[in-house]
């Protein structure tokens, strides 16, 4: 093998291998090889201010990287072909550092699209990988880290447990929250309309009264509109004026990653979720009628550049297919309004134009074709001619009252050719300056205002995009966290936050307003550019955060108040006498004493007190007190009758004992239950750390002799031998399978 190309998915890697020779091997890091830890911090801050990110191989991504470096050994060039984004340059630099091979060392190839002349072109054309982008990306993750890491248990020990809160997640709860107070704030207007028909069919508003234009909030009640239209029943009207008008409508602008959002929401009723699973599909690769390759460019992207080659072929199958009337005379470009926008990256557009929807549609599956047709459709579009439409307007004079009649007519359809014109043309009749009409039917109607809608997600999305919090690859992720930390519900596809998002929003403004301040997640969205242009030093954009930061991390321990929710009953605890509260908490609310933790009597809301420990003969191995009986949501176990000064807990049913011995050092191994489930350790534990997620097997492996477990894996159930070196792997038999 002379050429390794690293990428992260392992579609791509496919796609990608279909395209070169057997000169080149193609592998996939399936994502983030190295991290900060899960179960720490993970940053060193040294004597002289330097933050040192403490980056780890997580335990399931070890057998890759081993892959990767056997791979990287053999290899002549090393290529890092991950996406061209500054997380894509950041996971380029953690496999360089995973496989032993300095970073700036490795040729780095990108590509908008995956096509084989893209490929081509990108292996023709490598760099180095750009360490400002890594370091971007690397300030990003650790000022992430730092709220997040230090924030949440602020907010668990004040509020309530399992809250987080973040940079980019606390600024969205935030907006999502300002509308609630809003709409909750809101008091309805009454207010009347006034609508009459002229010469049978024209139907028309009323403008003016009394030389005062009427606005929506200008007739307040009935005494006025009935005023208003008894006076004009007894009016005489004549034409005033009549105006026709070209208008042109112009084209929209080819889709980014937030108006693809916005438009599959509303169009498709997609989520921002599923359209970015749909889109990267479409990316890495699907079948098409020239074999297997990416039918879009690249879907995380803020700009709406066009490559001159797309700008080309989309004029030429207008041309052909629509004729020069749909044709513009010059390519159209459109630019950015979104905040940071990187220009040098493409708009999300078709990677072939023959590629039409009628053809794709044999191709790919019901979701992905309408997500491809709305991005083909709409990058056609945008480079037709504008469409024209004839704006009418007949304006009725009586002696008072002046109504306003209004029409349209589409002249010349443009890109409407390609998205479609569902409206009807609305004309007017031929009518004279000065001519009588005939009042036929004039009514008046109560309205209220309404209060301001709450968001959806893709208007959400928006206005994320319109304050600059976030970049394309947070929104749809953004959303997803606000629903899985219950901070907001989504009812008939609108956005509504929960109880407890109003009491975290309310302590941060308080006490963190900063981060729920979106100038200010906004300004370091930009600082965070400015380090990938390599205008800002990271390390000093860490510094400047995290002191200010962490002193109120320090305050806010002493001086705020408990916001855990405690609703005093009016009743007394018939243990202690002191009051008794209600409380929320992981499993709901329930009734507790407030002299807690001295008393600690507890009821549910009906009164009903948890079931005494069941107690048993059994004596705790630590301190000699009787076990008792504890639930827990994995059952039933034995727990020390003297907690909390003893800890002590055991499993209720003692562990299976196998008949294998460890190959360690062979102890019995047992099987035990833990957090992902059921796993395999030895009894000499912690003295032995032998661990397996498949069950050892008691005949020994026929290639190598070591151990053999049985693995059921999604993929399906296997025998394997856990020998490093030994690649002994086979299906276990139908009659041997675990249900």
């Amino acid at each position: 093998m002379k050429n390794l190309i690293i990428v992260e998915s392992p579609a791509k890697a496919r796609t990608i291998s279909n395209f070169l020779g057997k000169d080149y091997k193609v592998v996939a890091s399936k994502g983030h090889i190295r991290d900060l830890p899960k179960s720490s911090f993970g940053i060193t801050i040294e004597e002289d201010g330097t933050f040192t990110p403490k980056y780890s191989i997580p335990r399931e991504v070890n057998p890759t990287v081993k892959e990767l470096k056997k791979l990287a050994k053999d290899a002549e060039t090393i290529y890092i072909a991950t996406d061209e984004d500054r997380e894509g340059e950041a996971i380029g630099y953690h496999i360089a550092m995973a496989i032993k091979k300095e970073p700036t060392a490795l040729p780095r190839i990108v590509f908008h699209e995956i096509t084989k002349s893209a490929i081509k072109h990108a292996l023709e054309n490598p760099r180095a990988i750009d360490m400002n982008s890594v370091n971007a990306q690397q300030a990003r993750r650790l000022l992430d880290r730092i709220v997040g890491y230090k924030l949440s248990p602020l907010l668990a020990s004040k509020i309530q447990k399992g809250l987080s809160a973040g940079r980019v997640q606390s600024s969205a709860l935030k907006i999502v929250v300002d509308r609630e107070r809003e709409i909750q704030a809101f008091k309805p207007q009454e207010y009347w309309s006034i609508d009459a028909i002229f010469q049978k069919s024209i139907e028309s508003s009323l403008f003016e009264f009394d030389g005062q234009k009427i606005g929506k909030l200008t007739i307040k009640n009935e005494k006025m509109a009935t005023e208003i239209v008894q006076s004009a029943t007894k009016e005489s009207f004549v034409v005033d004026s009549l105006e026709k008008r070209d208008r042109k409508t112009k084209t929209p602008p080819p889709f980014m990653t937030s108006t693809l959002q916005q438009s599959a929401s509303t169009q498709l009723g997609f989520s921002p979720k599923k359209t970015m699973m749909i889109a990267q599909k479409l990316y890495e690769g699907v079948k098409t009628n020239k074999g297997n390759m990416g039918v879009i460019t690249y879907m995380r992207t803020d700009s709406l550049n066009l490559a001159k080659e797309a700008l080309e072929g989309a004029r030429e199958y207008i041309l052909s297919n629509f004729g020069d009337e749909y044709l513009p005379e010059k390519p159209k470009y459109y630019s950015s309004k979104a905040k940071g926008a990187q220009e040098a990256h493409e708009a999300i557009r078709p990677t072939m134009i023959d590629f039409t929807p009628m053809v794709a549609k044999d191709y790919l599956s019901a979701d992905e074709f309408k997500l491809y047709r709305l991005i083909y459709n709409r990058f056609l579009a945008c480079q037709m001619s504008d469409a024209r439409m004839e704006s009418q307007t007949i304006i009725f004079r009586g002696d008072r009252t002046l109504f306003k009649a209004s029409g349209r007519k589409l002249l010349f359809d443009g890109f409407y050719k390609v998205l479609g014109y569902n409206e009807k043309d609305r004309l007017l009749p031929t009518l004279k300056k000065g001519q009588s009409v005939s009042l036929d039917d004039i009514k008046f109607k109560q309205h209220f205002t309404e209060p301001p809608a709450r968001y959806n997600e893709a208007s959400l999305i928006k206005k994320l995009e319109s304050l600059g919090i976030g970049r394309p690859s947070t929104y749809a992720p953004t959303i997803t966290i606000l629903q899985n930390r219950k901070y907001i519900e989504i009812e008939k596809k609108r956005i509504k936050p929960t109880e407890i998002a109003f009491t975290v929003i309310e302590m941060l403004e308080e006490h963190f307003a900063e981060i729920v301040d979106s100038s200010f997640t906004s300004k370091m969205e930009a600082e965070l550019d400015e380090i990938g242009e390599g205008k800002l030093d990271w390390q000093k954009v860490l510094a400047d955060f995290y002191a200010p930061f962490m002193q109120k991390i320090t305050d806010g321990k002493k001086s705020i108040k408990s916001k855990k929710m405690a609703i005093p009953t009016g009743e007394m605890c018939p243990k202690c006498g002191s009051e008794l509260l209600r409380r929320k908490g992981r499993y709901g609310e329930f009734i507790a004493c407030s002299n807690f933790p001295k008393c600690k009597y507890t009821t549910d809301l009906e009164g009903n007190a948890p079931p005494e420990p069941q107690k048993t003969d059994i004596k705790c191995d630590k301190c000699g007190e009787p076990m008792v009986i504890k639930d827990s949501r994995r059952g039933k176990f034995l727990a020390c009758s003297a907690y909390p000064k003893c800890k002590n807990a055991k499993p209720l049913v003692p562990p299976k004992e196998l008949k294998v011995p460890c190959p360690k050092c062979g102890s019995k191994i047992l099987e035990k239950e833990g957090k992902r489930g059921k796993f395999y350790g030895c009894s000499n534990y912690p003295k032995c750390r032998f661990i397996s997620n498949g069950e050892p097997q008691e005949w020994k492996c026929p290639t190598c002799g070591g151990m053999v477990v049985h693995k059921v894996l999604k993929s399906g159930q296997f025998y394997e031998c856990i020998e490093k070196d030994c690649k002994y792997k086979e299906p276990v038999p139908e009659d041997k399978l675990k249900k």
